[in-house]
């Protein structure tokens, strides 16, 4: 291999999205085997990549019932699947080498930083990733030990509550979206010893790990943080209480959904739906029931998702906010963006603006493509469905299963993009930054 190509490959803007695709084709080369399902058989190319870029990109989209299709080796695969797509494949790669070898190469550590957080400083990327695992699995451990003594007050045997705790643990930290049971969590719907641990662990793994390491410094305090983690904090509160009024208000009376529960009962799945909609994917109530206006939200939601450099997918969280604070800084006639008694820099604010610009582009452009595939499904399905995709949620209509070849293709793909998308912006924005020694006349073209 040439130096040049070898430059070309080691490339962290490459680099990312190329170990993201081989873990996919192994997982799908494996899932393929017919030890993998419980039918005699292997399962088709198309459905078992499907579900290996649905695990990677810790989505949760299924075009096969996950507990009838996929026998215990298949649902392993899986689980190991999402666990090395929430840790990142450059978390991962890069923690194995540093089990061989104490050094990371700079260009490592490059990558790494952008997988995990451009705020981070070269010398913290060796410390940061064992503590993103170590976490992460005392995270996982905790859940399963509650969701597995619960499993088990309801009949499960030993090694099956083990397993059932373990798999949705990991499944809801890593926002997977994965669950073993066919109507997700929907005979929970009410059970808070199932249900809040899951969103505990779907929370954390919302906010990202630099968040998470920021809050847990003892020296710091709250006046002390950062703006990023400030900003991520208060938006991810707005949106989880926004979300859970607006599908208090949206499905109150709606018999198919929560108007099935008494008042006090339609709390909690209003509650883990907030929590859900933009992270995990798990559901507790039939998507394919709610009300249009639910759907509407879930879909504002789930295209903005969670933190940065966490499990989540979206915009994220920060992305909408800077926005928001764009609007409301122009609409007042500042100079200056500003939050927290900071100004935001005009560089994260083109950042904001192309992130945001290229999920619409990418969205709107799949929303086209599958109503073309699928000329029977309603408008507010397909916007669903592929907007679940590329924001690497998992939630669905019940319209995944009957979907045709193209559209199952296209929301791979869609799935694929969500996960590597803003990890590759964010390293093609740092890396691709160029300084003129000269500025162009300044034009002032009439806007609105």
């Amino acid at each position: 291999m040439t130096a040049r190509v070898k430059a070309f490959f080691s490339h962290p803007a490459r680099l990312i999205p190329l170990l993201f695709m081989a873990v996919i084709l192994g997982s799908t080369l494996v899932l393929m085997l017919p030890v993998a399902s419980v039918d005699p058989g292997s399962t088709s190319i198309t459905d078992a990549l499907f579900t290996a870029t649905s695990a990677v990109s810790v989505t949760g989209l299924g075009v096969l019932d996950t507990p009838v299709h996929w026998s215990w080796f298949g649902e392993f695969v899986i689980m190991l699947s999402f666990q090395i797509g929430g840790l990142g494949i450059m978390t991962s790669a890069v923690l194995v080498g540093l089990l061989v070898s104490s050094r990371l190469g700079l260009r490592t550590k490059l990558a790494t930083q952008m997988e995990i957080s451009k705020a981070l400083s070269l010398g913290d990327v060796k410390a940061v990733l064992l503590r993103t695992v170590v976490f992460s699995f005392i995270v996982e451990a905790a859940v399963a030990l509650v969701l597995a003594i619960r499993f088990s007050s309801y009949g499960f045997g030993f090694g099956d509550a083990v397993w059932y705790g373990v798999f949705h643990a990991v499944s809801s930290f890593n926002s997977a979206g994965f669950a073993l049971f066919s109507d997700s969590l929907m005979s929970y719907a009410t059970d808070p010893w199932i249900c809040l641990p899951l969103c505990f662990a779907t929370i954390l793994g919302g906010l990202g790990m630099p968040v998470i390491f920021e809050m847990t410094r003892r020296r710091w305090g709250r006046k002390q943080w950062s703006v990023h983690t400030k900003l991520t904090l208060a938006g991810s509160g707005i949106l989880l209480f926004g979300g859970w009024i607006a599908y208090l208000l949206f499905e109150w009376s709606n018999p198919a959904t929560f108007g099935q529960w008494p008042w006090y009962d339609r709390l909690l799945p209003a509650f883990f739906q907030s929590s859900m909609v933009r992270a995990a994917g798990l559901n507790s109530v039939d998507i394919g029931q709610m009300n249009d206006d639910s759907l509407l939200a879930s879909i504002i939601l789930m295209f903005i998702g969670g933190g940065s450099a966490s499990t989540a997918g979206g915009i994220k969280v920060t992305t909408f906010f800077v926005l928001l604070l764009v609007i409301w800084a122009e609409v007042r006639g500042e100079p200056d963006v500003t939050v927290f008694r900071h100004r935001i820099s005009p560089a994260v604010v083109r950042e904001a603006l192309t992130v945001a610009l290229v999920y619409v582009a990418c969205n709107a452009f799949g929303i086209f493509l599958m109503q073309r595939f699928e000329p029977d499904l309603d408008l507010m399905s397909i916007m669903f469905e592929v907007t679940s995709a590329l924001a690497t949620l998992g939630q669905s209509t019940g319209v995944t299963y009957d979907l045709s070849e193209p559209s199952k293709w296209l929301l791979t793909i869609a799935m694929y993009t969500g996960r590597v998308g803003p990890v590759l912006f964010a390293a093609s924005l740092a890396l691709r930054t160029r300084h003129r020694l000269y500025r162009y006349p300044e034009g002032r073209p009439l806007v609105g």
